[in-house]
């Protein structure tokens, strides 16, 4: 385990049982809580929405750490089945809870997934699932609902409303909070025609998202 401090932030490399791993720390000052999160099947911590919250939460005191999984540090193009992602993060898990806070499990896509299919077994303190795939475009009949609704811990779905994974509006009732951003795909753009901007939809996320979390802390 190798560890990189710098001005803002540090970086951690962790070995797991899919490879190494690696997080990105955003450390807040008294923090109460630890937001996790991890990228998609498609991209990395690079995304909008992990980046939107990487540079609010802190001053809400949550450190967020930024999680990549093997695949992506090792540079690969396709994520590997779910099982394997998975395995990457029961394996980052004991170096999220290192801090001693309660650790809030998220992701953005397939992260969210994983996030909620591995909540109970790692004792995570709630779950944000950051555009939740619910099904494959176009194609609803193929439904992951049941990885949503299995989770028994306070969740948070945060969804586009124009997201052809699955729109607010066709999520199940269930426990878990559902907030929208409206006009967003599954990467929380917006178009330009749309009357909010991207930094407004970007501030709704962050904005909605630190309201949650001070009710988990």
């Amino acid at each position: 385990m190798s560890r990189t401090t710098g001005t803002a932030q540090k970086t951690e490399s962790v070995g797991t049982d899919a490879g190494e791993a690696r997080i990105t720390w955003f450390p807040a000052k008294g923090a109460v809580l630890v937001l996790a999160v991890s990228h998609g099947a498609g991209g990395g911590i690079e995304a909008r929405d992990l980046q939107a919250l990487a540079a609010a939460l802190p001053d809400d005191r949550v450190t967020v750490a930024l999680v990549e999984q093997p695949w992506r540090v090792a540079g690969k193009k396709l994520a590997p089945a779910p099982r394997t992602l998975d395995t990457g993060w029961r394996g980052l898990w004991p170096a999220l809870t290192a801090p001693g806070l309660p650790v809030v499990a998220g992701g953005r896509s397939a992260g969210a997934r994983v996030a909620c299919r591995t909540a109970a077994e790692l004792g995570a303190h709630a779950v944000l699932a950051l555009s939740f795939p619910l099904h494959p475009p176009g194609k609803p009949e193929k439904s992951r609902a049941q990885e949503l609704l299995g989770v028994d811990v306070p969740t948070l779905v945060v969804q586009g409303g124009r997201d052809p994974f699955g729109r607010p509006g066709e999520f199940p009732q269930g426990e878990h909070g559902i907030v929208e951003v409206p006009y967003a795909d599954h990467g929380f753009a917006v178009p330009k025609k749309a009357p909010l901007t991207q930094d407004q939809a970007m501030d709704l996320l962050t904005g909605a998202v630190a309201g949650w979390l001070g009710g988990q802390a």
